[in-house]
């Protein structure tokens, strides 16, 4: 463990809202049960997620279970900090609140307010809920950081970071930048399929969304990508590093790499391809990993 303050364990899953409410209890018991330690809710652009962290939380008995991201122009500080503390008391220790600005199409499209860049509004986000009569712990709250700057709010203001969509280089970087103690806890996105080609297709099919987030974009380019990289779906050396992609081998391999480049957890997004569900590919990398048993 890198981190000194890391209360999610070294593997985790990572849940789009998009996924259905009886897969998502299903994957969320069956993830528990494999010895995957924290499940990770996306908020997406809508409020509610807190709705859905407590019926994750009511289906399993021990798991972690955090939101990746929690948007804040979706819910306040007020009303993050009031689902804590109702959280808290039916669940108690096992929900910690994740942050994170969101992308300027997604506030703009959604109509949720006059858009600020992602440093300024996590900095007034977290004042704002710092200035309230009971916050939320900082040893209780994560920021979705990319950038430096980003990052050392996270170190200072909250338990560390949880950037979503980054290669081992920003791993490695945003390690640097943070330093020993802060909470690095990168998602990793990996599509189970040996077939490279095939494998890439799934894995560009779901980057082409995020092409247009200057978020992302922007920390390729930091971590060595060139504008060429960004083009047609994304080139081949940039869906190899951002993704776990091929055998389960190959996806343990990468999950190491981050390990080595200074990840205390790494939250694991399953993109299924055709014919498969995200509960065998789960117990595969679950079984690689040596969470469970080889059958």
């Amino acid at each position: 463990m890198t981190s000194t303050r890391n209360p999610f364990g070294q593997l985790g899953i990572w849940l789009s809202r998009s996924v259905p409410l009886v897969e998502r209890d299903t994957v969320a018991q069956t993830a528990e049960a494999l010895g995957y330690e924290t499940i990770w809710l996306a908020g997406g652009a809508a409020s509610g997620v807190f709705d859905e962290v407590h019926e994750v939380l009511g289906v399993t008995s021990s798991v972690r279970v955090g939101t990746s991201i929690a948007n804040m122009w979706a819910e306040s500080p007020a009303h993050a900090t009031d689902a804590f503390h109702r959280l808290e008391a039916d669940f108690p220790g096992r929900f910690y609140l994740g942050v994170g600005p969101s992308h300027a199409p997604l506030v703009a499209k959604n109509q949720l307010g006059t858009w600020q860049k992602p440093l300024a509004k996590s900095r007034s986000y977290l004042e704002e809920m710092d200035a309230l009569a009971a916050p939320v712990p900082v040893e209780r709250r994560v920021l979705s950081a990319l950038g430096p700057l980003a990052l050392r709010l996270s170190a200072e203001r909250t338990l560390g970071s949880i950037p979503y969509l980054v290669p081992v280089a920003h791993t490695a970087s945003a390690r640097e930048t943070l330093g020993v103690a802060p909470l690095l806890a990168p998602e990793l996105a990996v599509v189970l399929e040996p077939d490279l080609e095939q494998a890439r297709a799934r894995a560009r099919e779901f980057l082409a969304g995020y092409l247009g987030y200057p978020n992302y974009t922007g920390t390729f380019l930091r971590t060595g990508f060139s504008e060429n990289d960004l083009v047609n779906g994304g080139s081949d050396r940039l869906v190899d590093a951002v993704f776990g992609l091929g055998s389960v081998e190959a996806i343990g391999a990468r999950i190491d790499e981050h390990r080595a480049a200074g990840a205390d957890h790494v939250a694991i997004q399953v993109l299924p391809v055709e014919g498969q569900n995200r509960v065998d590919v789960l117990t595969a990398i679950a079984t690689e990993r040596g969470l469970i048993p080889p059958a």
